[in-house]
């Protein structure tokens, strides 16, 4: 029964499974769906040995640049800062940004001792500082880390001259303000336009 618990144990290392969710997915795979399982196996093989990060953005990618970088229709003069891959998706479904991005692959947590060190400052204020950028889009979560990582991001790109902006918070739309927790009210209430 080597191979079922490293298979469990592999399945309880993905965010939000525990020990009981790891196991009911192991046996679902082994007990129903074989097929699927060869083509998991298969997939994250081929990810984990195809797949790297962008000379230019850090987001995933299996050339050497994105297709976001790639693209030369889009506005140079912006650049996005976001956390993860799938903050910038997020962005990208909207259909509202044609900018570049910069992915720093986290966020600063002194607690989880992640420093500035750790995420791409460095390299973020280097491409920050190409003459055709105009503006740096500081679109971190808005958790107290999201928070800490944008003021230091500020802070770095305001002593080099770089105009930054950070993502504006309020009211979610289709939402009833009863609803509203009050701490996003007030932040509505302080960026309102």
């Amino acid at each position: 029964m080597a191979a079922l618990e490293s298979l469990i144990d592999a399945l309880r290392h993905l965010p939000g499974v525990g020990q009981k969710s790891a196991q009911r997915m192991a046996y679902h795979l082994l007990q129903h769906d074989r097929d699927s399982a060869r083509r998991l196996a298969l997939a994250l093989q081929a990810a984990a040995d195809g797949i790297g990060h962008c000379q230019r953005c850090h987001t995933f990618s299996e050339a050497p640049i994105c297709p976001i970088c790639a693209d030369s229709g889009r506005d140079a003069r912006l650049l996005c800062v976001v956390e993860t891959p799938a903050d910038q998706a997020a962005l990208e479904r909207t259909a509202s940004y044609r900018g570049y991005y910069f992915v720093l692959m986290g966020r600063v947590s002194p607690l989880d001792a992640v420093g500035v060190g750790s995420i791409g400052v460095a390299e973020l204020l280097l491409r920050a500082a190409e003459t055709e950028v105009e503006e740096v889009i500081l679109a971190t979560s808005f958790t107290a880390e999201g928070e800490a990582t944008a003021h230091v991001l500020a802070e770095g790109l305001r002593s080099r001259g770089v105009r930054s902006t950070r993502l504006a918070r309020g009211v979610p739309v289709g939402s009833e303000l009863e609803f509203v927790d009050l701490g996003t009210i007030a932040h509505a209430l302080f960026d309102r336009r």
